[in-house]
């Protein structure tokens, strides 16, 4: 298998920034309309450098870009971006259903040891202790 790191690190850039609840929250605020990242910060219990850097962390992750007007810096969500994220999240998804797939035909094709015509020995369940049970065997009278 080969490795697309340059691939992996686009994905990992992504995941970083979805994995926090105020990037996904400035996420969806972006998603209704363009905001100023002051109008963004607003919304926080957080300093206006602290906004600033969940932004920078979301456009180095290609979620949003950033487009200056004026003394304002607007936010706008990349509407591709979630199409990325679903794309990675469904070749994982592929991935492991194949996995699990080959594992299922693996486990159905190999022959068990209760069955007729198997190679293996047949190992009987012990046989669960119970007390109550009577010892039928000689010598045993109390």
């Amino acid at each position: 298998m080969v490795v697309d790191e340059s691939g992996d690190e686009t994905v990992d850039r992504l995941f970083h920034a979805l994995a926090d609840t105020t990037r996904r929250d400035i996420l969806r605020r972006c998603v209704r309309g363009e905001l100023s990242v002051s109008r963004l910060a607003e919304a926080y219990p957080m300093s206006f450098a602290a906004v600033q850097k969940h932004v920078a962390v979301l456009e180095r992750a290609g979620l949003v870009t950033k487009q200056r007007s004026g003394r304002e810096q607007l936010v706008r969500t990349d509407p591709d971006a979630v199409g990325r994220a679903r794309q990675a999240l469904d070749e994982l998804e592929s991935a492991w259903r194949g996995r699990l797939n080959r594992m299922a035909r693996l486990l159905a094709d190999e022959p068990r040891s209760d069955e007729p015509g198997s190679d293996e020995p047949r190992t009987s369940t012990p046989r669960a202790f119970d007390p109550d049970e009577k010892n039928t065997t000689e010598g045993s009278e109390r």
